[in-house]
């Protein structure tokens, strides 16, 4: 059995956060000892150090809940879980595009100031004036 605070030391997940994912039915309420503790199994260890790194990786709750709910079924095809992480992959892709894009932008802007007064300043007037961006970011 562990305490709270062995589950997080054990999965880095901040004790705060362990409530949480209890209160949103991500781990399962646990056992409360004597003192009225909480004490956690081995399993609940297992699913938080999963929905740790389920959250490093930057799924959702919901993705989160719905994969949780797939493993309890280790039976049935992977399709659903391939289907959510190839959807998550996608998103991911998307955003490192418009980040690129913003990179690109800002390193446009920065090129194109020297070293005038902030009255003249590119950046400032570039942050002023949306049209003086060359593509949208």
């Amino acid at each position: 059995m562990y305490s709270i605070g062995d589950l997080s030391r054990r999965t880095g997940v901040k004790i705060p956060t362990i409530r949480y994912y209890e209160q949103m039915g991500l781990i399962a309420a646990p056992e409360r000892s004597e003192g009225n503790q909480r004490r956690y199994e081995k399993g609940e260890l297992e699913r938080l150090a999963f929905i740790r790194h389920a959250r490093d990786l930057g799924l959702s709750i919901d993705s989160i809940k719905d994969l949780l709910a797939l493993s309890q079924h280790p039976e049935r095809p992977c399709g659903e879980a391939d289907r959510i992480a190839s959807e998550h992959l996608a998103t991911v892709r998307e955003k490192i595009a418009r980040l690129r894009k913003l990179e690109q932008e800002l390193e446009r802007i920065v090129a194109c100031d020297g070293n005038h007064t902030v009255g003249d300043c590119y950046v400032i007037r570039a942050l002023a004036d949306h049209s003086m961006c060359e593509s949208e970011h």
